[in-house]
């Protein structure tokens, strides 16, 4: 049972104090990152087999992040190296809280550039998930290399999964923004979205504009306050979340997403019958995820995930 994540992958440079913009901070810890990538590495972090397909620069910071992929046994058949661009950076700012504000360096940047041909279909074949985000569709060619491998991963029945990660300054305006996000609704069987991100493209709390034909699960996080999630058949559940001291809230929901997807691997015929547990899962794995700096290196294993949500039961 394997996962495969298509999209960016980046160097996060984390700002080393809590609640300074970038422009003030003294100095920067230099992390993995990209969200489908964060995503990839929580799944094998938690035991479960998993692929990355996307492209980075041919260039130190490419190879360092290929490296760290291959380290924490992802496959990376379909990652490619491009010459005419560099690898993403992306600097983060922390609140006191733990939120964050992102200055990205991506002009363009490899993953950008990447083509359809460069889609390696046999990596699709070897999964039963293929999830995916929306910072791929925002250029071309990326935006065609991400449709291909999508339409690519519903013609062979995988299961797609669906992130509207909004990075609104990655787009030309708020109204494309919205535009594009919507348009990897129509792919997907699952979604996750934050309820920012909800607000932004409904202008309120409903998710009933957001169904399309495929989808049979929407779930709606809501940071520190858990998550809810929506069947087509109007069953909700909701889980309240797990508290913990948030030092960097960086990929927490990229991991959440990897514990939602391990729970439907575990479950391929009948996931919506155990989404309880799932869920409880998932906003465990979310939690563990924002006690330090980074994403990647933030990500908990399965036994630190059993561990924690034991402990916090008991």
């Amino acid at each position: 049972m394997r996962v495969v994540s298509f999209g960016e992958l980046l160097i996060d440079f984390v700002a080393l104090e809590m609640g300074v913009s970038v422009g003030d901070a003294s100095g920067f810890i230099k992390a993995p990152g990209g969200a489908p990538a964060n995503v990839a590495v929580a799944v094998a972090r938690l035991g479960y087999d998993s692929s990355f397909m996307g492209q980075v620069g041919d260039d130190p910071f490419g190879k360092h992040l290929a490296e760290i992929l291959e380290a924490e046994s992802v496959n990376i058949d379909g990652l490619t190296f491009s010459s005419e661009a560099r690898t993403a950076l992306a600097f983060v700012s922390n609140t006191d809280d733990g939120d964050r504000s992102f200055m990205f360096y991506r002009n363009p940047s490899a993953d950008m550039l990447m083509t359809p041909e460069d889609v390696n279909t046999d990596v699709i074949d070897d999964s039963d998930i293929f999830h995916f985000g929306s910072i791929s569709m925002i250029h071309e060619p990326s935006k065609s290399a991400t449709l291909k491998a999508v339409q690519y991963a519903l013609d062979k029945g995988k299961f797609v999964s669906y992130d509207p990660n909004l990075r609104l300054p990655l787009w030309e305006n708020a109204e494309v923004a919205k535009a594009g996000l919507l348009e990897g609704f129509e792919y997907a069987n699952f979604v996750k979205i934050s309820a920012d991100e909800v607000e932004f493209l409904t202008g309120g709390k409903d998710i009933n504009p957001l169904w399309r034909d495929r989808i049979e699960m929407i779930c709606v996080t809501h940071g520190h306050n858990g998550a809810v999630i929506y069947l087509k058949d109007g069953t909700t559940l909701q889980h309240n979340g797990y508290t913990v001291r948030a030092i960097d809230t960086t990929g927490a929901g990229d991991s959440f997403v990897a514990g939602m997807l391990i729970g439907i691997l575990e479950h391929p015929d009948d996931y919506q019958a155990h989404l309880a547990d799932i869920l409880d899962f998932a906003n465990g794995v979310g939690a563990l995820t924002t006690r330090q700096k980074g994403a990647i290196p933030s990500l908990p294993s399965m036994e630190q995930v059993k561990n924690f949500i034991a402990t916090h039961k008991s």
